[in-house]
């Protein structure tokens, strides 16, 4: 089989999951849409759209004057001919000490890179796909605090890890295990997650390629929900 040939081969992958309690048991089934979870992986389309959303965040602060900003530098230092020393025009000049700097660092420079919101979606559903297929995405039927409980929270994490061995470093991983999406904020949830270092909680809307990459492993809360609205969310191009 050619490169082309493998490339082009849409890679088989069983849509089938099945949702789990807090408790690590299994609960029901369910079927993922295809047209979030059955894509394939594509790298440059990824990374340019990863490179050109954490460009646009960049807020640059170095600023360097250049020998129009700094002070003095309004007289000639000396006449043109005659002195035997090089002809200079200003004691600002970039080649002498205390003048401006030559191509320094600008706070003013623009970084913002253009990303079409269709290429976004794509990118989102890509990483989603890609994570799928390498076992990294947990559903969950609920998860909801009536006040903040780290304790149990930790039980629960304890529990998903020992659903299968794909999901063994859950409870382990020092840094971005696990990234909770929810249909809608949970301020509960987010407190109760406050004190774990690796992992955090997102609603489906505020999902971005970005951060859908940083965490190893993505759980979906009350999928009937949160995944019906994500991929309402990444459909809708307009």
């Amino acid at each position: 089989m050619t490169t082309k040939e493998i490339k082009n081969k849409k890679a088989i992958v069983s849509l089938d999951a099945e949702v789990y309690s807090k408790d690590g048991k299994k609960v029901s089934d369910f079927t993922l849409p295809e047209d979030v979870f059955g894509l394939n992986w594509n790298a440059d389309l990824v990374h340019q759209v990863i490179t050109s959303l954490q460009s646009s965040a960049r807020h640059p602060y170095a600023h360097a004057k250049t020998r129009g900003e700094v002070s003095g530098g309004g007289k000639k230092p000396w006449r043109q001919k005659g002195t035997g020393r090089a002809r200079h025009g200003s004691t600002r000049s970039p080649i002498w000490v205390g003048g401006g700097v030559a191509h320094g660092p600008r706070n003013d420079k623009n970084f913002d890179r253009k990303v079409n919101k269709k290429t976004k979606n794509t990118a989102i559903k890509t990483i989603i796909s890609q994570k799928h297929r390498d076992n990294e995405i947990v559903l969950m039927d609920s998860l909801s605090f009536t006040a903040p409980k780290t304790a149990e929270m930790k039980k629960i994490v304890a529990n998903l890890s020992k659903i299968n061995d794909s999901l063994s470093k859950f409870a382990n991983k020092k840094h971005n295990t696990a990234l909770f999406i929810t249909n809608a904020q949970d301020k509960n949830l987010y407190l109760s997650l406050r004190n774990f270092g690796n992992m955090e909680t997102q609603s489906v809307n505020d999902v971005n390629p970005i951060i859908l990459s940083k965490y190893k492993y993505l759980v979906f809360i009350t999928p009937t929900e949160s995944i019906n609205t994500l991929k309402d969310r990444l459909n809708n191009n307009k």
